[in-house]
């Protein structure tokens, strides 16, 4: 295991966060009922970790039963030391006279008397940035009880556009982001940039399965990777960057814990043979003439369509041969929902759409009805995206 400096909290985190997303059973109600097969995962998988070098565990309250189960994981089952681990979970209430009673409840839920990060959970647009910044809100309450030694350093999670985050973190309010970045998803390099330039620690959420879903990679993928895997590449591409501290890795089997030693060491600035790695990587985008067009100036399109992922995702189809991933995101789109907002690209919102932005040699309606027909499934259920 390596470890980094969490920008001016100035604890060194491990290279890896074990996230506390994927237990089974999160999701059943009450939260507060941990079936055993939930906290045999869970022990199992904060055991390992620590013998594996982990020193950081990370949650939320919208995790489910997840603090409850590693609350008595952590100290009814395995009996550990609170000084043997940092522990961030993340919470997003309204206003401030919300904020003390979650935050006490998820206290006493993981079973301590502090929290060393807590993230204001989903500053994914203007009207949750507004909510949680707002004079006498969520944060500075937040920041109230950091006074107090309640919480070690606050910060925020984020899936927001670009200039959403950037502006978050201008804001000075925050001492660490958890933001999305990986090799397929490059386009918050810019605010970690100025995440490293304002020394905030810097977490990069769910590089395996947002990333790419590539605990399920295409053949092509495995190929362009060797001699590593695509989760070891990825996680030394995003790790290549000084500016990036830990990757949260939702790990949960032993083979997930093997394959996770094989990133180690991850060199800055990325080793020759990765980089050669990152060449044929990009050579692939050679394979559609379309893969260069990401949409951004597109993001507020009248049609509703979240134009520049669905490029996205259409490039990582027809370059990558990642159908499944493309599939699996696309069919998470929620038309009124601030976590991955979009309407279907379907044949009646395409025509809503403004070109007059679109470049002459891009037929934008065409490609995103493609993808629109390669992805889309009609039995579609509700799955789970934070």
């Amino acid at each position: 295991m390596e470890y980094r400096r969490f920008g001016t909290t100035e604890k060194m985190l491990s290279t890896i966060t074990l996230g506390g997303m994927r237990f089974l059973h999160a999701d059943d109600s009450p939260r507060d009922k941990v079936p055993e097969d939930t906290l045999s995962q869970c022990a199992y998988a904060v055991k390992k970790a620590l013998e594996c070098g982990i020193n950081h565990i990370e949650t939320a309250y919208g995790y489910g039963k997840s603090e409850h189960a590693l609350g008595i994981a952590v100290n009814d089952v395995l009996k550990i030391r609170r000084n043997a681990y940092y522990l961030m979970t993340k919470g997003a209430p309204k206003t401030a006279s919300e904020t003390r009673p979650l935050v006490e409840q998820q206290l006493k839920a993981l079973k301590t008397s502090y929290f060393d990060f807590y993230a204001w959970h989903g500053i994914n647009n203007w009207g949750r940035f507004e909510m949680a910044c707002k004079k006498k809100g969520p944060v500075e309450e937040l920041l109230k009880m950091k006074d107090e030694g309640i919480i070690g350093h606050v910060g925020f999670s984020t899936h927001a556009p670009l200039d959403v985050i950037i502006r978050s973190i201008e804001t000075r309010m925050f001492e660490f982001v958890n933001l999305h970045y990986y090799y397929f998803f490059q386009r918050n390099y810019a605010a970690i940039a100025l995440a490293q330039l304002k020394d905030m620690g810097v977490l990069i959420i769910s590089p395996n399965d947002k990333g790419g879903q590539l605990y399920n990679a295409p053949e092509k993928l495995k190929s362009l990777t060797t001699p590593l895997t695509p989760i070891q590449w990825n996680a030394r591409f995003c790790l290549g960057s000084p500016a990036v501290h830990t990757l949260s890795f939702g790990i949960t089997e032993p083979a997930q814990f093997d394959e996770m030693t094989g990133i180690f060491p991850a060199p800055v600035p990325m080793s020759p043979d990765d980089k050669k790695i990152l060449l044929e990587m990009d050579s692939q985008q050679l394979n559609d003439p379309y893969s260069g067009y990401n949409g951004y100036d597109m993001a507020n399109d009248p049609s509703g369509i979240n134009i520049p992922e669905v490029l996205r995702l259409r490039k990582l189809w027809k370059c990558y041969n990642m159908i499944d991933f493309c599939r699996y995101r696309y069919n998470l789109f929620e038309e009124h929902h601030h976590w991955f907002p979009g309407k279907p690209a379907d044949k009646t919102n395409i025509e809503k759409i403004n070109m007059a932005k679109v470049p002459k040699n891009i037929p934008l309606k065409e490609i995103l009805l493609e993808a629109h027909e390669a992805f889309h499934k009609k039995d579609n259920k509700t799955l789970r995206y934070i």
